[in-house]
């Protein structure tokens, strides 16, 4: 008949069996954890979609510069008008004139119609009365015209019924009444010449 073993022993094994149990189950729970845990980081995350603000149109930006190409207009180009304003100017009225400078080329050109540029002359059959130009001051601001085709610039102008030469020389005889012709000239370029009377 076999010896029994004692007590202790059986203890000790039933210790380790359970040790070795606990040991398993952790091992299990371990591995099912690290299962998991995979899955879950290797599905692909939802993609963020952004959308971009909608591009702007810059506003074009207004510049002072001539476009290339304008040139100078060419005298055949300008046609000029000049016209009294009345046909007869009473004693004490300043005789007005209306002026017009009209582009009838086919292009935009530039025109100076300063002082210095244009030329108003009024006569009296041969005797010269008057000119813009006599007292005009040699630094007048220029008056430069960008005229498209078919553009049309007007001025107007008032004789103050006064003589005037070449020099602006002072102490000149009133005009008398009479019949005067107006001639207009700017850039090469001249008007009918306009009659109109003082009374």
């Amino acid at each position: 008949m076999p010896r029994r073993l004692p007590a202790r022993v059986y203890w000790v094994r039933r210790i380790v069996l359970l040790v070795a149990l606990a040991l398993v189950v952790t091992l299990v729970v371990v591995i099912v954890q690290a299962v998991r845990g995979g899955t879950q980081a290797a599905a692909p995350e939802p993609a963020v979609t952004t959308t971009a603000p909608p591009a702007t149109t810059p506003t074009p930006t207004p510049t002072s510069t001539l476009p290339g190409g304008i040139t100078d207009c060419a005298a055949s180009d300008l046609a000029l008008t000049i016209a009294a304003d009345a046909p007869t100017f009473g004693a004490g009225v300043s005789p007005t004139f209306t002026l017009t400078i009209t582009n009838n080329g086919t292009t935009s050109c530039l025109v100076d119609a300063g002082e210095n540029y244009r030329a108003i002359v009024l006569t009296s059959g041969t005797d010269r009365v008057w000119s813009n130009q006599d007292c005009a001051a040699p630094d007048s601001d220029a008056r430069t015209l960008l005229l498209a085709p078919g553009m049309t610039d007007t001025t107007t102008l008032a004789w103050n019924r006064e003589r005037s030469a070449p020099g602006c020389t002072a102490d000149l005889p009133a005009p008398g009444d009479g019949t005067y012709v107006a001639t207009f000239t700017v850039g090469g370029a001249q008007a009918a010449p306009a009659a109109f009377v003082l009374g």
